[in-house]
C-alpha cells in the first residue's frame, strides 16, 4: 500500500533477509536494491538505507519509505 500527503507519498514493505545474505549489502557492487512494496510497485533503494536496519538475525520487519514530490527519499525507517 502507499499513500500521499501533499508533497510525500509513502511506499511499506515486509522485509525478511536472513543475516548470511547482509553481507552483500555491504559490497561496492551492489548500491541499490529494488524492493516490491505492498501495493506492487517496484522501488530502487540505496543499500545505505537499509544497513542500519541489519541485526544478528538479519533485516526483518515492516518498513516505510517516505518520498518527496521529486521522489527523493526523505526517511525509511522500520514501523515494526
Amino acid at each position: 500500500m502507499n499513500s500521499t500527503t501533499t508533497n510525500s507519498t509513502y511506499y511499506f514493505f515486509s522485509i525478511n533477509v536472513p543475516y548470511s545474505q547482509c553481507e552483500a549489502l555491504y559490497s561496492p557492487s551492489v548500491p541499490n536494491v529494488v524492493l516490491v512494496a505492498d501495493n506492487g510497485v517496484k522501488v530502487q533503494v540505496p543499500t545505505s538505507r537499509l544497513r542500519q536496519f541489519i541485526t544478528s538475525q538479519g533485516v526483518k520487519g515492516r518498513f516505510r519509505m517516505t518520498v518527496n514530490a521529486q521522489l527523493k527519499i526523505v526517511a525509511f525507517e522500520r514501523v515494526r
